[in-house]
């Protein structure tokens, strides 16, 4: 493990899993359905507070994350389940256009509004959702070397400052769409948030039911 060719193909091995995970590139739509009111440096910001966000998530959980499920009594399972729940209200509101009505109140409630979406659920558990938690505690324990646990870091680093690229590169889509391509994206990504939330439900509960009933 020690040669240039094996560390390298570990770190893309790391990489690709955490990018297949986050997967930037599908949830961009939904960042910016629930940006699309907001003025361009509101966007970055969001951007930012997000991607930072769900760094200092996916580090705590790399570094004791494995400790803090034991400590709490809590599985991966259960963060599913929550974090279904919070996709289906979050996609529930997209659907009614809820997102698009904050338009007309003042500029400090619209600060807070970035504060609140930027931490739920866009930092979490958009980005750093179950899969990549889940993803950063294995590796984490599967990276014994202080090298091995640099590439991690590394990767996550990576995908992050991806992410970031892509959420504030799709303003233009924005701007292509114009009003109602917006609201037209907003209630159909809203359809989709909602099927994965119930996607993430049952991939909780199932597990769970299994270990309660004997169901093969």
């Amino acid at each position: 493990m020690n040669s240039t060719h094996d560390l390298i193909t570990v770190g893309l091995l790391y990489f690709t899993s955490f990018f297949t995970l986050i997967n930037p590139l599908g949830s961009m739509p939904v960042f910016l359905t629930m940006t699309s009111k907001l003025i361009k440096p509101e966007k970055r910001k969001t951007a930012l507070k997000a991607v930072l966000t769900a760094f200092i998530t996916l580090l705590i959980f790399a570094f004791g994350g494995q400790m803090l499920f034991d400590f709490f009594g809590i599985s991966v399972n259960s963060f599913r389940i929550v974090g279904g729940i919070i996709f289906f209200v979050m996609g529930y509101d997209m659907l009614n256009a809820r997102f698009s009505s904050f338009k007309s109140i003042p500029q400090e409630q619209v600060a807070d509004y970035v504060d609140d979406i930027s931490v739920t659920p866009l930092g979490i558990p958009m980005i750093a959702g179950p899969g990549a938690i889940t993803n950063s505690i294995v590796l984490m324990e599967d990276s014994p070397s202080f090298v091995l646990k640099t590439i991690l870091i590394g990767t996550i680093v990576l995908t992050m400052l991806l992410t970031l690229l892509i959420y504030m590169g799709g303003s233009k889509i924005t701007r292509f769409l114009g009003e109602t391509g917006n609201k037209i994206m907003l209630k159909l990504m809203g359809l989709i948030v909602m099927v994965m939330a119930v996607e993430f439900f049952f991939a909780g509960l199932k597990p769970i039911l299994q270990s309660i009933f004997p169901i093969v």
